[in-house]
């Protein structure tokens, strides 16, 4: 028997990638556990838990006298920590509830009635005909008092209520959960999952793109080089947020008449990240940005 070529690689070169792939997603992770205080035993027991999950997944018609080892095979756990885990019904995922803040914060910075000759939003007296905050947060919904949502806005920081005048203004160009921690992890976990998700698509599809996922990059840059970059990519941003937000709307009305009402839904993001001295020159990186939901406005 001849013994092996030390010179030989552990890994092909796609196992390589895909090792170099998940450690950085893994440092991610790491970082915001121990950052949050989450013991790594309950990281784990997550991990264990999708791996089983993901590999009963990959075979639907298995037998269950067989699922047991090719879990185990799939995955390298044990079979006896698959047979526990297995037990384990799938955490069902929190229905999506309609955020009305954010709907009315895309209204405002959207609908052209509450936008200024510049299309930037316009200070709206509180009560009163439209373009007022009152009419504004109708057109979202008649189901919640527009006072709560004024306030929810006020306590986001995202907007301001000047009480002598009576006049509300957008204090944010991006709607951000600024000290609703919950809410701010949440993003995360819509935002980044959804990217994740669609980039673990492309890749497992093959030559075939299941979704739009691009990105620019740059190297060598200044912190001021860095810094000249943001005002476009904000103003690309709310560009988008006008062609789509009214369009999808749209949709999301008329595709409402079908019987049953389809129940796909779509993300489209946008995201900047730097790193290096400019990190010290630019504005200080925010909580995670949603992209706000489009609805069906509703009658009354």
């Amino acid at each position: 028997m001849s013994s092996p070529d030390p010179t030989a690689p552990e890994h092909s070169p796609e196992q390589q990638a895909l090792q170099d792939a998940l450690a950085g997603l893994m440092a991610s992770v790491a970082r915001l556990g121990v950052a949050q205080g989450l013991p790594y035993a309950q990281v784990e027991e997550m991990l264990r838990l999708a791996f089983v999950q993901a590999a009963s997944a990959a075979h639907p018609g298995l037998p269950e006298h067989r699922k047991v080892s090719r879990i185990s095979t799939s995955t390298g756990i044990n079979r006896r920590e698959v047979s526990r885990l297995v037990q384990q019904q799938p955490r069902a995922a929190a229905p999506r509830s309609r955020s009305l803040a954010s709907e009315v914060f895309a209204h405002w910075r959207t609908v052209a009635p509450y936008l200024d000759p510049l299309a930037q939003p316009r200070v709206l007296p509180r009560l009163g005909e439209a373009p007022s905050f009152e009419t504004l947060a109708q057109t979202v919904t008649r189901d919640v008092h527009p006072r709560s949502l004024l306030d929810e806005l006020v306590r986001l920081g995202l907007a301001r209520w000047d009480e002598a005048q009576d006049t509300v203004s957008l204090l944010s160009r991006t709607f951000t959960a600024s000290g609703d921690q919950t809410r701010q992890l949440a993003f995360l976990g819509d935002n980044v999952g959804d990217h994740l998700r669609a980039a673990v698509d492309n890749v497992l599809a093959g030559s075939t793109r299941l979704h739009f996922e691009q990105a620019v990059f740059a190297d060598g840059l200044s912190a001021a080089s860095i810094a000249s970059v943001r005002p476009a990519v904000h103003e690309q941003w709310q560009a988008l947020l006008r062609a789509l937000v009214p369009a999808l709307e749209a949709r999301v009305e008329a595709d409402a008449q079908n019987t049953p009402p389809p129940q796909g839904r779509l993300r489209v993001g946008l995201y900047t990240y730097h790193e290096g001295d400019a990190a010290d020159a630019t504005a200080p990186a925010g909580p995670p940005r949603k992209a706000p939901p489009v609805r069906a406005k509703r009658k009354t």
